[in-house]
């Protein structure tokens, strides 16, 4: 499986490339603002041509690039978070400087994606194939925002200097997490739409049914682990306290 990961993006939101080296078919994950010029390039270098794009959550960092990366292709987003497909700068914290980060990274005026489409339900309940080859399953984790989720799968990875994890040779557990988790932190719950109470519930449930060898891969930040967060994150003591 390919798996690769870049970081030179509005907020320096984390935008992932996943694949099946059989099909040659991509899902791209996050494509925040910053992300479409190294997604072409990253297809091309890798000889893998776009089949889905799958966000996380709503929020500008992780989506402002969606529009141009998709094109034609099938955009997934959880539903509760579609609302935010019509303005994702409309949650955005108040920054002066945002508007000129935009700018400087290439970032126009946001497009709505023309193929836009919710998390299919079964998604949510077994594993779906959202590209060939490689199955997720969808775990909702709101409190970032209404429609925060995680997605699960399992993968064997290529060797790939721009792999966000080590190259062990075995089948592992991995888990897309948006901004739920980070590394010794998750994501905030002052923003419009998001609950610091459902934040904490989401972070309990994710405590008690995700295995502690599951890697994570963050919205923001380097990856890390389950067993990683479970035993050193601040967070996750309070939540489950």
């Amino acid at each position: 499986m390919i798996l690769i990961s870049y970081d030179r993006t509005f907020y320096q939101a984390n935008c992932y490339i996943i694949a099946d080296e059989k099909s040659r078919e991509a899902l791209v994950v996050d494509p925040g603002a910053g992300s479409h010029l190294w997604v072409a390039q990253s297809l091309a270098e890798h000889d893998l041509h776009l089949g889905a794009v799958l966000l996380t959550h709503g929020h500008a960092d992780h989506v402002y690039d969606v529009a141009t990366v998709a094109g034609e292709a099938p955009v997934y987003i959880p539903a509760p978070d579609m609302y935010r497909m019509d303005d994702p700068t409309a949650s955005m914290p108040p920054d002066p400087s945002s508007d000129l980060v935009l700018q400087r990274i290439g970032a126009g005026p946001w497009r709505k994606p023309i193929n836009l489409h919710e998390i299919p339900a079964q998604m949510f309940t077994s594993s779906y194939e959202l590209v060939p080859g490689i199955p997720m399953r969808a775990l909702p984790a709101p409190g970032h925002t209404e429609g925060s989720s995680v997605f699960l799968f399992n993968g064997q990875l290529t060797e790939d200097p721009e792999c966000p994890l080590d190259i062990t040779g075995r089948t592992e557990p991995i888990m897309l997490s948006g901004d739920v988790i980070f590394r010794n932190g998750i994501g905030r719950t002052d923003l419009p739409g998001s609950d610091p109470l459902q934040m904490m519930a989401s972070l309990r449930l994710l405590v008690q049914v995700i295995k502690p060898e599951t890697y994570i891969l963050p919205g923001h930040g380097p990856s890390t682990t389950m067993f990683h967060e479970v035993r050193y994150s601040p967070y996750l003591h309070e939540a489950m306290s």
